[in-house]
């Protein structure tokens, strides 16, 4: 196992060694439970798995149209360079994962609980996060979640360090020291329910311009004001 710190979390990550890896032409094992693999380099139309354990492996540059993936629990593995297409992935537990430099675009992710998870250099534009909670450190570094929602998360003491923010939605939820220092937040969405999040001090302005651009707000010396007598 091996640890990296973000500001004030430190993640427990895979730490295993490869040559302890089998190569796997599949991750649907007949006991569900597939252990100590490496699966690269796949070009599928689906992938569909249910009621399924993968623990201890790396999946690197796998291509898939579609994938489905429900009660899956994933356990000290890597994905590494992996373009995930139209992803819908519910019910599951993800701990000492890791996602690195993938795309998950439009994905939508329900009902996940993610504990010691990275999302690092990860593509996520257009992605829904539902009910996903963090039950222990959770990092998004350097990724790209524009257009993206969370709604219903609870979020609590996880971190977003240098990731775009373009029209991100934070729907209700628990965001309590989440920490969002290090990154621009004025086109966020739903600063109203950011209630105890951890920012810098120069980014008050930038939470004060997303609230006004969402209130609609219109500022008094913009408008053309009538004269008394209706004169100009």
């Amino acid at each position: 196992m091996s640890e990296r710190t973000f500001r004030r979390v430190t993640l427990a990550l895979p730490g295993f060694d490869d040559g302890y890896l089998s190569n796997v032409t599949s991750l649907d094992h007949p006991r569900g439970l597939l252990q100590e693999f490496r699966y690269a380099d796949a070009d599928l139309r689906a992938l569909e798995l249910a009621d399924a354990t993968l623990s201890s492996g790396r999946v690197s540059k796998l291509r898939a149209e579609r994938v489905r993936l429900e009660e899956v629990r994933v356990e000290s593995t890597e994905f590494v360079g992996c373009d995930l297409g139209s992803v819908q992935w519910s019910d599951s537990k993800l701990s000492r994962t890791v996602f690195r430099d993938c795309k998950l675009l439009g994905a939508t992710l329900s009902g996940l609980v993610l504990d010691n998870v990275l999302f690092q250099g990860c593509k996520l534009d257009f992605a829904t996060f539902a009910k996903v909670r963090a039950a222990g450190p959770v990092v998004f570094s350097k990724c790209t979640l524009t257009d993206a929602t969370f709604t219903g998360c609870d979020l609590t003491r996880a971190v977003l360090d240098e990731t775009v923010l373009r029209r991100t939605e934070f729907e209700h939820g628990a965001y309590r020291e989440f920490d969002l220092r290090g990154n621009d937040l004025s086109e966020i969405r739903g600063t109203g329910n950011l209630a105890k999040v951890i920012i810098d001090r120069g980014q008050e302005a930038e939470l004060a311009r997303a609230l006004v651009a969402e209130l609609e707000a219109v500022f008094g010396d913009d408008l053309d004001d009538p004269v008394p007598g209706g004169r100009r």
